[in-house]
C-alpha cells in the first residue's frame, strides 16, 4: 500500500476478512468496478510449509485455484493480475548459480506444487499476468501467518538469552517487503511485458550466516550455532538451495539491492539500530 500511495496510483485495499479468493462470486462483486489498464495484486497464500503437508486441500485451494478465480475475474474486467509465488517451486538440485525465470521449476513440497499450480493457473487465464516470485520475506509489519518474522524471530532469542542454532546447510536469497512492493511498483509503471520475475533481493546465504548478520546487525553479540538441517527434521522437504537471481529485471532497468543493505534498512525501520 505504501509503494503504491507513494507511486501516485490510486488503491483500493481489500483484506482477507472483506473477500476470500476461494469465493469467485465475492471477487467478482469486490473487483467490479475494474477496467481494462487496472490490476489486482493478490497477495493471498496459503504458506505454512509444515502445515501444506498436512492440508494440502487448503493449499491447493487458496494457492491454486483461488489464484485462478482472482486471474479470471480480473480477465473478465480487461483488468491485469499480479500473483506472488516463491522459491519452493524449484528443487534446490543445482548450487552453482541461482535459479533465474527461465530456469525448470521442480517443487519437492506441497507447498512448492500449489504454488506452481497457481502460476500455470493465471498464466492460463489471465494474458496479462505477473508471476512474482519472492523468498523468506521478512517486512516491518510482520506475517500474521507465521506470527512475525525470522529476523524478530532471531533478535527476541538472542535478548531472552535463548541458545540459537540455526541451519547451516540450506541457501536462499532474502526478501525485505518494502523492496518486493517497491520493485512490483516499479514493473507495473514501466507496462513490463507480462511473464516470470524474480524479486527477491540479492545474493544467496544461508540461514545461519543471515541469523548472525540479524544478531550483529542488531549489535548484539550472542553466538549462533550453526547445524545440520538433518538434525532438525520437518514436515516438508526443504530445498537445499533455493536462492534467486533475475535474468529479466536489468533489461527494465531494474534490479534487487543486496540483501544486507535490505537488512539493515529494515532493522534501522524497527527501531533495532
Amino acid at each position: 500500500m505504501r509503494a503504491v500511495h507513494t507511486a501516485g496510483f490510486d488503491v483500493l485495499p481489500l483484506s482477507h476478512e472483506q473477500v476470500s479468493v476461494e469465493d469467485r462470486a465475492a471477487l467478482d462483486l469486490a473487483l467490479s468496478s475494474l477496467a481494462p489498464g487496472d490490476v489486482v495484486v493478490n497477495t493471498a497464500a496459503y504458506h505454512r510449509t509444515d502445515d501444506c503437508e498436512d492440508r494440502p486441500h487448503d493449499a491447493l485451494a487458496i494457492n491454486a485455484i483461488g489464484a485462478r478465480n482472482v486471474a479470471l475475474s480480473a480477465h473478465a474486467r480487461g483488468a491485469a493480475v499480479v500473483y506472488y509465488s516463491s522459491d519452493y517451486v524449484f528443487d534446490g538440485a543445482q548450487s552453482e548459480r541461482p535459479y533465474v525465470e527461465s530456469d525448470l521449476a521442480a517443487p519437492i513440497n506441497v507447498y512448492g506444487v500449489s504454488k506452481l499450480a497457481g502460476e500455470m493457473f493465471v498464466r492460463l487465464v489471465n494474458p496479462q499476468a505477473y508471476v512474482l516470485r519472492i523468498a523468506s520475506v521478512f517486512g516491518v509489519a510482520g506475517s500474521r501467518g507465521k506470527g512475525g518474522n525470522f529476523v524478530e524471530t532471531m533478535l527476541a532469542k538472542a535478548r531472552r538469552g535463548d541458545k540459537i542454532e540455526v541451519v547451516d546447510d540450506i541457501v536462499m536469497t532474502p526478501t525485505y517487503a518494502a523492496d518486493a512492493a517497491d520493485l512490483t511498483v516499479a514493473l507495473l509503471a514501466r507496462h513490463a511485458p507480462p511473464g516470470t520475475y524474480h524479486l527477491t533481493n540479492a545474493g544467496p546465504v544461508s540461514w545461519h550466516e543471515f541469523a548472525t548478520a540479524i544478531i550483529r546487525g542488531a549489535g548484539l553479540d550472542v553466538p549462533v550455532a550453526a547445524v545440520a538441517s538433518a538434525s532438525m527434521p520437518t514436515r516438508a522437504r526443504r530445498p537445499a538451495y533455493s536462492a534467486l537471481a533475475s535474468e529479466r529485471l536489468a533489461v527494465l532497468g531494474l534490479s534487487a539491492r543486496p540483501w544486507r543493505e535490505a537488512l539493515t534498512d529494515y532493522l534501522r525501520a524497527r527501531g533495532h539500530v
